[in-house]
């Protein structure tokens, strides 16, 4: 399918500049690099624009407590920030910073014919001041107790505890969060931008199928509730712009954060003057704009940031699309149980080809909550990227090289590699559509048929056969070229692999050459391109994450400006608060599960596992192996003739150790604190737990 070339820009939310970057953060970055990728496979003009997100009260104070200046702490984040995004190969066509040249002019620019249209109003305020400080004070740097349920060291905007949301001056005993002081009411002038005068525009945007559906459901209710006029200046000291003619007065972070895109793109077309600012941001623009973003920051990308751009007279955005959170083994990130994991933490462990692939395949264009399941995420990356796909190249090209001088056949039969093509233009769709998971299921299933059609056709015995020669050289130039057409499939997804791939190949793996002749095509020797995800480096990440507690600690009580749902507190001691109860299920998904009660007949360490241990589980007639991650809370000798309940059906799983059949139940946090569950006296094994 051919299509005209589109001019696109799109944009990730801006990175706070306060602090690393962690998984929940990528999967935003990943999402919208594939999305970006797979538009510039198409052959479209797609600039992919991110910044450091670099002013507001938190960098300010951060920078004092380290003893340097603000510009040095968020220069030093900057370069951090790009090393994590290079390295899980996010390509960014420009990465800059709010704190910039560019972004000034813009937001004075934008600010300056906001008032003009007479979207600027002033009216005096009272507001909580520290006195030691002489600073006014924003809402999460007040703390005291909650006056609903009178919980104590909550911040002045809601409670952790109870959920309330409430005013800074509706805390009981509220202190200053920097100095400890008592605050004092002040009254200042502010700046508003007058919202309300947007509404008509606004539901016409939203209304006009721009965002998703429950985006728009979101919208018309704060409608509903009333637009209420935006307060857009702090007071000094502040990090960030001076609003022009107010000397003390500075734009609200959030003000100068998304014309933050305009700034950075602004930035790159002065590098590239074949790329012009006006044809993607005037008016009459016909070029489009995404943002992606997380569904904590919807209200001010789809009500503050269009009204403002139309109010300046520039363009609005072609559409906004929001993602969920992060959870990791079904619970909010945690560091008490080292699944709070920095990205960096996981480079230095695992492939960031595991984690974009993983990401992809439970995306979707629902706003949905994603949970990185350890487990699943392993054996997920081993059976598809491993198992199927890069295992189609290894099993067949080979012999490629050592009997047909590296070069592939004419191939008498295409109906497999049509099969394969009549499906591009639905994993087209599925791209666009931003449903990677739905591609990734497809492009899954014609790696199975791959598969299959090696499996049966056995090369390696067709090979040692004198008169199947040619056969044996059909088969596998058949299953280069599938391997091909997969590949270029994944490409947005897996770029480094597509380069090793392109390199192996000797060709440029492009959408419009979907369609090449292979015939005669000479390619390398294959070397391997991906190993499986190995449990030791996962046990590993999730142990550096926990030594990293006490470091990012101190992230906890300096909070960025943004709601950071997976940035959550270390173990209250409370189970249910640390690890909330799971979605409701059917009580059909339950039956499921056969659970029985067992005998451990044999227990024994597993030397070449930290956390393992090797049980032998008699079910009343039927034993069956199970490895289970208890190793830190028992010993073997203290196991054996215990009764446990495992979970009898659970499909087995192949680990390096041998045969894994089944799960042992046991609640607990994790390491020594970890007890399996042991049925009362007169259980036997083999019995169904119900």
């Amino acid at each position: 399918m051919t299509q005209s070339q589109r001019k696109i820009l799109v944009t990730s939310a801006l990175p706070y500049a306060n602090g690393p970057i962690h998984l929940g953060h990528m999967l935003e970055y990943i999402q919208t690099d594939i999305w970006s990728r797979y538009q510039k496979l198409r052959g479209h003009e797609c600039h992919y624009i991110c910044a450091d997100d670099a002013h507001g009260t938190p960098i300010m104070l951060k920078a004092q407590q380290l003893g340097i200046a603000p510009e040095e702490m968020i220069a030093q984040v900057q370069k951090e920030h790009e090393q994590d995004f290079a390295d899980f190969n996010i390509q960014f066509d420009n990465f800059h910073s709010t704190h910039s040249p560019e972004n000034r002019e813009l937001a004075s620019d934008i600010y300056l014919k906001l008032r003009e249209g007479g979207y600027i109003k002033s009216k005096t305020i009272s507001q909580l001041f520290d006195p030691e400080k002489s600073m006014f004070l924003p809402d999460r740097f007040v703390k005291g107790t909650c006056p609903k349920c009178k919980s104590e060291e909550q911040y002045g905007d809601n409670c952790d505890s109870c959920g309330a949301t409430y005013s800074p001056t509706d805390l009981i005993n509220p202190k200053s969060a920097v100095s400890g002081a008592t605050p004092i009411m002040k009254d200042s002038e502010h700046f508003f931008f007058d919202l309300p005068a947007f509404e008509g525009m606004l539901q016409e945007w939203i209304n006009s199928g721009s965002l998703q559906q429950e985006m728009a459901n979101k919208l018309s209710e704060w409608f509903e509730q009333g637009l209420q006029q935006w307060d857009i200046s702090r007071d000094a000291p502040y990090f960030g712009f001076e609003i022009p003619d107010a000397p003390g007065k500075y734009f609200y972070v959030w003000l100068d954060a998304p014309i933050g895109y305009m700034g950075s793109f602004k930035n790159f077309c002065d590098k590239n003057p074949n790329v012009s600012f006006d044809e993607f941001w005037a008016k009459d623009s016909t070029a489009e704009v995404y943002h992606f973003i997380g569904k904590d920051i919807v209200y001010f990308h789809s009500l503050f940031w269009p009204a403002m751009l139309h109010g300046a007279n520039y363009r609005k955005p072609t559409s906004v699309y929001a993602h969920g959170y992060v959870t990791v083994n079904g619970a909010k990130m945690s560091k008490s149980k080292g699944t709070f994991i920095k990205a960096r933490t996981y480079l230095d462990n695992l492939d960031p080809e595991f984690l974009r692939y993983y990401y992809a395949a439970k995306l979707s264009s629902r706003i949905d909550d994603l949970d990185l399941n350890l487990e699943d995420f392993a054996q997920r990356v081993n059976s598809d990227l491993v198992g199927k796909l890069v295992n189609l190249a290894s099993r067949t090209a080979g012999f490629i090289s050592k009997r047909f001088d590296g070069k592939l056949a004419k191939i008498a039969d295409n109906s497999l590699a049509e099969t394969f093509l009549a499906k591009q233009d639905q994993i087209a769709e599925f791209y666009e559509t931003r449903e990677y998971g739905k591609a990734m299921r497809e492009i899954m299933a014609l790696a199975d048929i791959a598969n299959g059609f090696v499996a049966d056709q056995a090369p390696w015995q067709l090979i040692k056969q004198e008169d199947q020669q040619e056969q044996a050289h059909q088969v596998c130039s058949i299953a280069l070229n599938l391997f091909r057409i997969l590949v270029t499939y994944l490409k947005p997804v897996l770029p480094r692999l597509s380069q090793d791939v392109e390199a192996f190949l000797q060709i440029e793996l492009t959408w419009n050459s979907l369609n090449m002749d292979m015939t005669g095509h000479e390619i390398v020797p294959f070397k391997a391109m991906m190993q499986r995800v190995d449990l030791e480096k996962v046990a590993a990440m999730v142990d550096a994450s926990k030594d990293n507690l006490q470091v990012t600690q101190t992230q906890v009580e300096t909070k960025s400006k943004k709601t950071d749902k997976a940035d959550v507190k270390p173990s209250s001691g409370n189970p249910l608060e640390d690890d909330p109860i799971s979605d409701t299920i059917e009580f059909d998904d339950f039956a499921k599960l056969d659970l029985r009660i067992a005998r451990i007949a044999k227990a024994e360490h597993v030397p070449e596992a930290n956390k393992l241990l090797k049980l032998e589980l008699d079910l009343g007639g039927e034993t069956k192996q199970v490895f289970a991650g208890i190793k830190s809370a028992y010993s073997p000798e203290d196991l054996v003739g215990k009764l446990t309940v495992m979970v009898a059906n659970l499909a087995p799983r192949k680990m390096r150790f041998g045969m894994s059949e089944g799960m042992v139940l046991a609640a607990g946090p994790g390491g020594k604190d970890l007890w399996i569950l042991e049925p009362h006296e007169g259980a036997q094994p083999g019995m169904r737990v119900k």
